[in-house]
């Protein structure tokens, strides 16, 4: 196909997918129903085979993947992890759950490819996504590699609901504690906006040389991955070095926000996990149903459970805990829109509605840091050891 055509209607594709997830406030994510216009275009020959490769999305995605990943990393302030240490430690053991529970209940599944698949799936976004199919791909295993879209396509529709429901109760119970003065706003301390963010030279904060930072991280990354027989894998890697050349104030917090490239690489990177659905039968697709309905079952039953021991322990609510795991379904920004929603869902005054966010909304950010940014892909990168 012609690589300009392709472009446009792979931009397209996502243009609509946006549009139907904002529209429905995103329980229905924009990978969801991006995952239906190119099951549906695919299978009826709409879309040609080589429509994801011709738009050259698929190159971009793969060049920038490790760039992303040291962005992730200057996302993430040890200081607030610190604060938050008893919700990282919820969000580790919910991860955790979700594995145990694959691992022993893994001989449910037609193959334990499967479950391994989805140990990283559920328990993470697109980068674990993309480290399963690298794996699964380079051995041939093309429905191990095809499981993880589906799962990162539901996720959203399962995880908001739930979510939400258990919030809410959270929000209730918050606000009885309120009334009840056992609860107290606190004002956000003020960040001092003198304080520099960065050593870089302004030469090297522009948009080429921020991505010239940030690729010679990977290049780090890389060359250490190789060095170690890839027992250090470069995606962990890159994350660690994003969280320490924030901490050492050589890169900016959020080093990639306000950089132009920064919206089509990510478009790069959501695109790869399409790829094998253009090669994929419909059977095959049909023979994933009950390996996707397990991963899910099994999954988030997991997280639950380990989740709400560790909030016993660490003394968090068994909703505020369980909602902590469930991150690992979503990330930012539904822990954020959540939050809020929970939040109003009270009904109550301007001080009240905002002493409850207070409470909820840092545990939520910080968990999907937890889940999806920190824990899934170091876990995610042992894992893909074992698929064979």
């Amino acid at each position: 196909m012609n690589p300009v055509s392709a472009f446009t209607v792979v931009m397209l594709v996502w243009t609509v997918s946006d549009f139907v997830s904002k529209k429905t406030k995103s329980l229905l994510s924009s990978l969801f129903v991006a995952s239906l216009i190119f099951i549906v275009g695919f299978k009826s020959n709409i879309f040609p085979e080589d429509l994801l490769t011709s738009s050259s999305m698929l190159t971009l995605g793969s060049t920038v993947v490790g760039l992303v990943l040291v962005h992730l990393g200057t996302t993430i302030s040890i200081s607030e992890f610190k604060q938050q240490w008893r919700t990282f430690l919820i969000g580790f053991f919910s991860v955790l759950g979700i594995v145990t529970a694959l691992f022993l209940l893994g001989p449910l599944f037609e193959s334990r490819n499967y479950s391994i698949a989805a140990m990283g799936a559920i328990s993470g976004s697109t980068i674990s996504v993309i480290m399963i199919q690298e794996k699964a791909l380079s051995l041939g295993l093309l429905s191990v590699a095809v499981l993880p879209v589906l799962i990162s396509a539901f996720q959203g529709v399962i995880g908001f609901p739930l979510t939400s429901i258990i919030l809410r109760k959270e929000a209730q119970r918050l606000h009885q504690e309120y009334k009840a003065g056992n609860l107290k706003l606190t004002p956000k301390p003020k960040e001092d906006v003198n304080v520099k963010k960065t050593i870089l030279p302004e030469a090297l904060q522009t948009t080429a040389g921020t991505l010239f930072c940030l690729g010679l991280v990977v290049v780090i990354s890389t060359f250490i991955n190789n060095l170690s027989g890839g027992i250090l894998n470069t995606f962990i890697l890159c994350l660690l070095f994003g969280i320490l050349l924030r901490e050492l104030k050589i890169f900016k917090p959020n080093m990639l926000v306000g950089i132009d490239a920064y919206g089509l690489m990510m478009l790069g990177i959501l695109l790869i996990i399409y790829g094998p659905l253009a090669t994929t039968s419909v059977s095959d697709l049909i023979d994933l149903l009950i390996p996707l309905l397990l991963s899910f079952l099994i999954g988030v039953f997991g997280s639950a459970v380990f989740a709400s021991i560790a909030g016993k322990i660490l003394g968090f609510s068994v909703p505020m805990a369980i909602a902590i795991g469930l991150t690992s379904l979503y990330g930012f920004p539904g822990t954020m829109i959540l939050s809020q929603e929970a939040a109003k869902s009270i009904q109550g005054t301007e001080e009240e509605i905002a002493m409850i966010e207070g409470q909820i909304l840092p545990k939520m950010i910080i968990a999907g840091f937890s889940t999806v940014t920190i824990t899934s892909v170091f876990i995610t990168g042992i894992l893909v050891n074992f698929i064979n």
